[in-house]
């Protein structure tokens, strides 16, 4: 197969890894360690969540290069500390060049931080992984044509967080959500990570 299938590709140290995971030095070492891989815990899946909306209509890259940034400006994503945040806290957010300023989306990250806050210790991780489909029903995607942007699970995770409050989470914005945080294994067939997302990364 060719470089522009959309199947997996070796890189520079002859593994096979997806071809998104080879597009940029920033992208190898993510897809490597992180992408597909669980994760747990409210504040972190308030931080992933959190940084899937903000990239709604731009590149993933351009996220990933400023989530230092946006850590500091969202106080490491702590979500109680986030719900804190007055509208002093959002003016000081659009004015921080080390984050995307969308006021759109910088006042969904407070509301949203609001909500999560409301919810018991655990929930927010529960009902997140509650929508997680049964990985024997999902054979491995063989190129990059086989990953869908929606699923009936993402479709049905946005509904439920909409109906709490949470704002831009649509269904192609949780399935990202999905399959960053290890929902799904999305990781190609031949991709050399998709089989150790249950180990520690190298």
């Amino acid at each position: 197969m060719s470089a522009d299938d959309g199947s997996a590709q070796p890189g520079p140290d002859g593994r096979l890894r997806c071809p998104w995971g080879l597009s940029a030095d920033d992208y190898v070492a993510y897809h490597d360690a992180e992408w597909g891989r669980a994760v747990h815990g409210d504040d972190a899946l308030y931080e992933r969540l959190t940084l899937e909306a903000f990239q709604s209509g731009l590149s993933w890259l351009t996220i990933l290069r400023r989530r230092e940034g946006f850590r500091a400006a969202f106080a490491g994503f702590r979500i109680r500390e986030v719900a804190a945040f007055t509208e002093a806290d959002e003016a000081r957010l659009l004015a921080d060049t080390g984050i995307i300023r969308n006021r759109a989306k910088i006042q969904a990250a407070v509301a949203n931080a609001k909500v999560a806050a409301g919810l018991a210790e655990g929930d927010l991780d529960a009902l997140i992984w509650s929508y997680a489909p049964d990985p024997a029903h999902r054979p491995a995607p063989r190129s990059h044509a086989d990953i869908p942007a929606v699923t009936a699970e993402s479709t049905a995770l946005a509904k439920d967080l909409k109906k709490r409050g949470f704002r831009f989470v649509g269904p192609t914005t949780a399935y990202a959500l999905m399959q960053a945080c290890g929902l799904v294994n999305d990781h190609l067939a031949d991709c050399w990570v998709r089989e150790r997302v249950h180990e520690p990364p190298e």
